[in-house]
């Protein structure tokens, strides 16, 4: 399901990320909107790297700022995600086997690196170089610790601990931390940007769950998925934030924490903030032509990437707190400044037509940003001619002709880190935090630069010395520093040292921003007189702080939760609560009681999914996300609601999932297209898939693991997309004498001939209400090899089937084993089992209905095996 990426896709290994489809991929069906078979590619001449004196004079900066060169090839090579530790040392992950050439020849051998550079003088100039890591497969998590880095890799959810136990920067100790296992999917789906957040929980982006640290191992729980794509950030309020290239949209599920579920308003970006502006054009994004102004300049976010909320000191005030993050199609980097109205966040360019940064140098490609220990901002330039994955650069595809238009797959083997500083910036020594007392790193939670805050408190949770905590509840009742009140409070719980009268303090505080820390750190305490004092606030001035309490409400299942946050937005005059109230009422992720056990682990194993992958291009609603078009809004992918691809058989669902789709879904053309996602477990497949038929209003059959591994094997030499003639032609035939056919019932048999006529408006039923053990048997005219019935049913149709048996007999006396034996929570329209031989077929209810419909069947069909040519 990781599939479906707009156009003019992503640019990067984990850009892509966000095509993330996936289900969108799957099931949407879809393919480029713009013809770009037409476009012509005349011979061009090769573009040129420059060197990084020559690239540091194409960038274009409001006044008074310059980048200054940090590191550069050889030392780093395709650098994607950076990272300090508490003594400023600076660990780079490089993918040194990304996109070697244009077809990503051998990309996931492991001989990537994370590498690691400090300065011997510490003034600031990077001059010590080691290679910390080696032999790595194009790794993307990376956290400095108090004695070690956290490392994943790519195609594994597995997490490393590395430690350099002589001090010689090259790591000579590896730990498992974290038994993820192995992870399928596109290398752009998988997750990144590990980050530390205020909450002592680690967070990335894409994953559906949060880790934490514990006696040397990490520990996790499941919570929303973020939809983000590469990289991952944390406010002064410890909020996650993620960007998104999928949706087009760039920065996503800002409203609130993502572990209270994914929150989005109207209005939440100022009219046009979705307009790129760069610099300079070249068409080198799946989008081409349409989506490029007439300069050949991309248009609209494509590739959004990095992001990063600069919390430093060494830069002008006006830039603390704003979202910066890149877009490497566009070569920008765009600065958002971020406005909290009545509760609710808005995002704006402060630069009308225009962009903090831009480049007219076509190979930088701006990755990565950190707030740094000396103030400024990090900015990682992956620097390299194809930023684009190997599954958009395949022969015939609009990107390659482009690519080898410019000759840009013989720019490999480069890379840059830059410095963003202001004529205002000073000089900062190097910090000394990993051997610090547990009273200097105190002290050091009242730093002006948020990097010392975060590192300081993540040292001493680390550390674990609890005789710091009599400090640190002084410092939460009486600092003059909010954000030092704020770092103290969370401390003390990564201490396991807070207590009911800490949280008091901090409820009672008179920053908004600490009594909305003090409410979301009493949710690790249980005491019941404490969340009354939580809930008085309810009724608190501030917007953002009765939010938070009708949030904490809804994570913590308090009794009568849902009454509590109705009555908190009556009482408020907030928009913005009544708005984020409403959301939090109606986003459930609560499943129909009928389902079983098994069927509600796969709803939710695919709801994590879809969450992840799937909604940035098909929505929360599965009703489709709306873009702006060259001609007015319209759909970057097709409607999961009521699809007739989501709801048809499930072999055409399958197939399009392993293998793409290309071509029109439903006569139109989407901003879209699908990849093939054969690398996914099935049971990833099977899940998801059976998510989204009983999702947003659908009402179809479990799709089972068997059954994807059926069809994966036989189309397993197809290595084309599916068409849509193609999905519902896969559907099994059946059986074409159904005039011959012979029906009896144990219940009433008038009628019967009204579900094998081929009318709709016609049904058999059994008059009396849906029963256990009711029957309808079948007898054919010959023996036949089938694998399948196939229900229809009409609107006000009743119960078609819910829980049914199917046996097979030779003489209608002998019945053989059931050959399918289960439900569903909603009428089948569906069963299949292995193919065997049969002349008679009894179909027996198992369940129950409502003491008043009968069981009614419409239309009765029984398929036999077809083999799916490739």
């Amino acid at each position: 399901m990781d599939a479906y990426l707009p156009p003019e896709i992503l640019p990067y290994p984990m850009v892509k990320l966000t095509r993330q489809l996936l289900l969108a991929a799957l099931l949407s069906l879809s393919s480029s909107a713009v013809a770009q078979d037409n476009v012509e590619f005349p011979p061009k001449p090769p573009v040129r790297p420059l060197s990084p004196a020559e690239a540091a004079k194409t960038f274009q900066l409001p006044p008074g700022y310059r980048l200054e060169l940090v590191l550069s090839e050889p030392e780093i090579v395709d650098p994607v995600c950076m990272a300090f530790d508490g003594n400023g040392r600076l660990y780079v992950a490089e993918m040194r086997t990304y996109m070697p050439d244009i077809d990503g020849t051998n990309q996931l051998v492991p001989g990537s690196r994370v590498s690691v550079h400090w300065s011997s003088k510490n003034d600031g100039v990077y001059d010590q170089h080691r290679i910390f890591a080696d032999n790595l497969k194009l790794p993307r998590l990376l956290l400095p610790l108090a004695d070690g880095v956290l490392i994943g890799e790519t195609d594994t959810n597995d997490i490393y601990l590395y430690k350099d136990t002589n001090g010689d920067g090259v790591s000579d100790e590896k730990k498992q931390v974290y038994q993820g296992g192995p992870r399928g999917g596109n290398l752009e789906h998988q997750p990144s940007g590990l980050t530390w957040a205020n909450d002592n929980w680690l967070y990335t982006a894409v994953n559906n769950y949060r880790l934490r640290w514990k006696d040397g191992q990490l520990i996790k729980q499941d919570i929303p998925g973020n939809g983000g794509q590469w990289g991952g950030t944390q406010d002064d309020d410890g909020k996650f934030w993620v960007v998104n290239a999928g949706g087009e949209k760039g920065p996503l599920n800002f409203q609130q924490h993502i572990l209270y579920g994914q929150f989005a308003t109207r209005n939440q970006f100022e009219p046009g903030f979705d307009v790129v502006w760069p610099a300079m054009g070249l068409r080198d994004y799946q989008g081409g032509p349409g989506k490029s102004r007439d300069d050949d300049t991309l248009n609209h976010f494509t590739a959004t990437c990095g992001g990063e909320i600069y919390r430093g000191d060494q830069l002008p005030a006006e830039l603390k707190g704003n979202l910066f993050f890149g877009e490497p199609v566009g070569r920008l980097v765009r600065r958002s400044t971020i406005e909290v109205n009545d509760g609710i966040t808005i995002l704006h360019n402060p630069y009308p037509q225009n962009e903090f940064l831009r480049s007219t140098d076509a190979c930088f490609r701006p990755v990565d940003m950190k707030t740094a220990p000396d103030g400024t901002l990090f900015i990682v330039d992956m620097y390299r001619g194809i930023i684009q994955e190997g599954n958009w650069t395949r022969e015939g595809s609009y990107l390659r002709k482009v690519i080898l238009q410019h000759s840009m797959d013989k720019i490999i083997g480069r890379g840059r880190i830059w410095r963003l500083v202001h004529e205002t910036t000073k000089p900062v020594p190097a910090p000394k935090l990993i051997d610090a007392s547990p009273k200097e790193l105190a002290t050091t939670l009242a730093h002006p630069n948020g990097w010392y805050r975060d590192t300081a408190q993540k040292i001493l949770v680390l550390k674990q010395d609890k005789s710091i905590a009599p400090t640190l509840t002084e410092m939460v009742q009486k600092h003059e520093n909010a954000l030092a009140r704020i770092h103290a409070l969370w401390t003390l719980e990564g201490l396991d040292a807070l207590t009911p009268d800490i949280i008091r303090s901090a409820l009672k505080d008179a920053s908004p921003q600490v009594r909305r820390a003090g409410i979301r750190a009493s949710e690790s305490l249980t005491d019941e007189k404490l969340q009354q004092d939580v809930m008085a606030l309810a009724k608190d001035s501030d917007p953002s702080v009765v939010i938070q309490v009708c949030l904490t409400a809804k994570l913590m299942k308090w009794k009568d939760h849902a009454k509590f946050v109705n009555l908190a937005a009556l009482g408020a005059p907030s928009k913005g609560v009544k708005e984020i109230a409403t959301q939090i009422l109606t986003n459930s992720s609560e499943f129909p009681r009928e389902l079983g056990g098994t069927q509600k682990e796969m709803m939710h194993r695919g709801q994590a999914i879809y969450q992840e992958l799937c909604f940035t291009c098909h929505g929360l609603d599965g009703k489709g996300t709306a873009i702006d078009g060259p001609t007015g809004p319209m759909l970057l992918a097709p409607p999961l609601s009521g699809s007739k691809v989501v709801m048809g058989h499930r072999d055409g669902l399958i197939l399009a999932l392993l293998h793409g789709v290309t071509g029109p879904v439903n006569g139109k053309t989407f901003q879209a297209q699908m990849i093939p996602m054969a690398n996914n477990p099935d049971e990833w497949i099977s899940d998801v898939l059976s998510y989204v038929r009983n999702r947003f209003g659908n009402a179809g059959t479990f799709i089972e693991t068997k059954d994807v591994a059926r069809v994966r094997k036989e189309s397993a030499a197809r290595t084309t997309p599916m068409t849509e003639e193609e999905i519902f032609a896969s559907a099994p035939p059946v059986l074409a004498n159904r005039k011959d056919w012979k029906l009896a019932t144990s219940e009433k048999a008038d009628g019967l001939a009204g579900c094998i006529d081929g009318d709709l408006k016609s049904k058999w039923t059994s008059e009396k209400p849906l029963n256990n053990g009711m029957w309808l048997t079948i007898e054919l005219p010959t023996e036949a090899t089938i694998n399948g019935l196939r229900f229809s049913f009409s609107a006000g149709g009743g119960y078609l089937t819910r829980n049914l048996r199917v046996e097979t007999s030779a003489d209608g006396k002998a019945w053989s084993k059931p050959v399918y034996n289960g439900g569903a929570p909603t009428n089948l329209t569906e069963i299949a089992f292995s193919p065997t031989k049969a002349r008679f077929i009894k179909i027996t209810q198992t369940g129950s209905g409502d003491k008043r419909t009968p069981w009614n069947i419409h239309e009765l069909d029984i398929t036999t095996p077809r083999s799916v040519m490739p």
